[in-house]
Parts: C-alpha cells; sequence; structure tokens
C-alpha cells in the first residue's frame, strides 16, 4: 500500500480556496435574489462569465506567486503547478459543454422557460461542488492506494471517448423512458404544470414537487455522469489532489454563466461534440502509455487547444446541415 499522494495543498491553501469559492458563491446569490426570475441578458452572460475566468485565473496566478517565494518549492514547481491547474481548468472547461447539451434537452424536454432557468442550475452547481469533491477525495485515495487504477482509467476515457464518436440515440424518447424520473413519479405527488421556479407548492394541504423538481433531479444526475469523465482526465494532467479539486471546481462554478453564453448557439458547433471525443481519447491513451512515454503537460494543452478550436473552426465552415449530407 502506497502513502497518500504528494500534494502542495497545505490547510493556508485549501483555506483560501474554500473562501474565494464561498465568497463569489455568495455574491452570486444575491445578485439572483436581487433580480429575481428574469432572462438573462448578453451583457450580463458575459460578465459573468469574464469574472468567473477572472477569479480563476487570479487564484492560478496567486497559487504560482505563492509557491515560487516558498524556498520548499521554487519558480520550477510553481510554474508545473499553475500550468497543471490551467490544463486541468482548460480541459474541464472543454468537458462541460457536454453538459450543456444535456441541459438544454432537459429544459426543453420540461418545457421550462428562460427566466426560470437560472435558479435550478444554481442548486445544480452546489450540488456539482459536492459531488466533485467526493468523487476527487474517492479518486485520490484509490490513486495512493492502487496506482494501477490510473490504467483503469485511461481505459475508461478511450471507450468514453470512441462511443461518444457513435452515432446519436433520440435522447428526448429515452429521458421519457429514464427510470429516475419513474421512480421518482411513482414515489412522489408531482403537478403536471410549472409554478415559477418552485420545486414544491402545497395544493389542499398536500405537498407536491413541481416539475421543476425533475428538472434538477436530472441536471444533478447529468452531473454524476459527466463527472465519471472530468475526474478520470484530470488525473491525467496531475495526481496532486489540491490541484484537481481546485481545476475542477473553478471551472463548474462558470457553468451556469457558460450555459446561457453559449445556449443560443449551442447547436452551430455541432462537430465539437467529436472534438471532445478525440480529447478524451488522447487523454486516456496518454495515461495508457505513461509508464512509456512521457507526454509533458504543455503538450497535452496544446493538444486539447488545437482539437477544440479545429472542432469549432469545422463546425462553422461545415453547417449541420451540410455534415448530414456529406
Amino acid at each position: 500500500m502506497q502513502e497518500s499522494l504528494p500534494s502542495v495543498g497545505s490547510p493556508l491553501f485549501y483555506g483560501v480556496f474554500f473562501v474565494a469559492v464561498l465568497v463569489m458563491l455568495a455574491i452570486d446569490i444575491v445578485a439572483l435574489n436581487k433580480k429575481g426570475s428574469h432572462k438573462v441578458s448578453a451583457k450580463e452572460v458575459l460578465g459573468w462569465s469574464l469574472v468567473w475566468i477572472a477569479v480563476s485565473m487570479a487564484f492560478a496566478g496567486w497559487l504560482y506567486w505563492t509557491l515560487a517565494g516558498n524556498p520548499a518549492y521554487g519558480p520550477a514547481v510553481a510554474e508545473d503547478k499553475a500550468l497543471e491547474f490551467f490544463t486541468g481548468y482548460v480541459i474541464e472547461k472543454a468537458l462541460a459543454v457536454d453538459n450543456i447539451f444535456v441541459f438544454l434537452m432537459i429544459f426543453a424536454f420540461f418545457k421550462v422557460p428562460v427566466e426560470y432557468q437560472r435558479r435550478v442550475l444554481l442548486y445544480g452547481v452546489f450540488g456539482a461542488i459536492v459531488l466533485r469533491a467526493l468523487m476527487v477525495g474517492v479518486g485520490a485515495i484509490l490513486v495512493s492506494q492502487f496506482a494501477w487504477i490510473l490504467y483503469v482509467f485511461g481505459a475508461f476515457l478511450v471507450f468514453t471517448g470512441i462511443k461518444m464518436m457513435m452515432p446519436e440515440k433520440d435522447e428526448q424518447a429515452d429521458l421519457a423512458d429514464n427510470p429516475i424520473l419513474r421512480f421518482v413519479r411513482g414515489h412522489m405527488r408531482v403537478t403536471d404544470e410549472l409554478h415559477g421556479e418552485k420545486f414544491f407548492v402545497v395544493k389542499n394541504g398536500l405537498r407536491y414537487a413541481t416539475p421543476m423538481f425533475l428538472v434538477l433531479v436530472m441536471i444533478e444526475l447529468s452531473d454524476v455522469i459527466f463527472a465519471v469523465d472530468s475526474i478520470p482526465a484530470i488525473f491525467a494532467v496531475t495526481t496532486d489532489p489540491f490541484i484537481v479539486l481546485t481545476s475542477n471546481i473553478f471551472a463548474i462554478l462558470g457553468l451556469r454563466a457558460m450555459y446561457f453564453l453559449l445556449a443560443d448557439v449551442a447547436e452551430r458547433f455541432h462537430l465539437l461534440k467529436y472534438g471532445l471525443a478525440i480529447v478524451l481519447t488522447f487523454i486516456g491513451v496518454k495515461m495508457l502509455i505513461m509508464k512509456f512515454v512521457h507526454i509533458p503537460v504543455a503538450i497535452s494543452l496544446s493538444v486539447v487547444f488545437a482539437v477544440l478550436i479545429g472542432s469549432v473552426i469545422a463546425s462553422m465552415l461545415l453547417p449541420k446541415k451540410a455534415a448530414a449530407q456529406a
């Protein structure tokens, strides 16, 4: 059995991280309550997206500055850790795009107006943060005790990447028959119509769940599924639990703003899914060959950027209808 994984994480580092997350969430909640239910404007979405990115990069800068000034680490380690953080952040952001396609499908299935989507996504982010923290902890324990689990992660990512390249099923039909939804409807009273942003209402003295609660359940379930991909992917970049956790959570914090930013144009990037599949396959192969070939983090980041940008450009040059006829 091996000892715990080496990490730059210290009580101070974890403290700064959690304080930053809590402060930003508090600001987000205050802003949400102040404006109430409303259709999020492009200006608001762009502003929040830039804020989340700026906060994440500021944290990376603080991490570099603190490590570089610490005699136990120095500039070389500081540069490596900052690059690992940035690479993990980019990978998680990229994989989050797939979440957005699923969110769009869920909202469309339940016919949720745009002005009611922000609150349920906020709760979804809360759940995702808790879930990711637990999964990173479990992943770190598994990797520290069973080094071979990285090869299992790699094989799983290759399998997932190849599966993503296969023809799509009718997800709307699949959602109608989802066993989780059937279970909830079979064990709870659920109204037929939405009641604004409310998850529960009282009718004739009885408490009912609303379709918005079902939306929240499906969003949390989708994040469980996507976390199974994203957590192993970041362990391919670094096995430092602190870097894995912080890069993942900071990327998740901006997920809601990213959703509203891309919701109206997501269909235009129809080939991005295949870019994500290539990224997952590449990361999986990297994990499988790491004992024989070391691929530097900088090269991994370059490949991820190149594939994602290439898939976006290809989507614009080859619109969906043209792609289907080709």
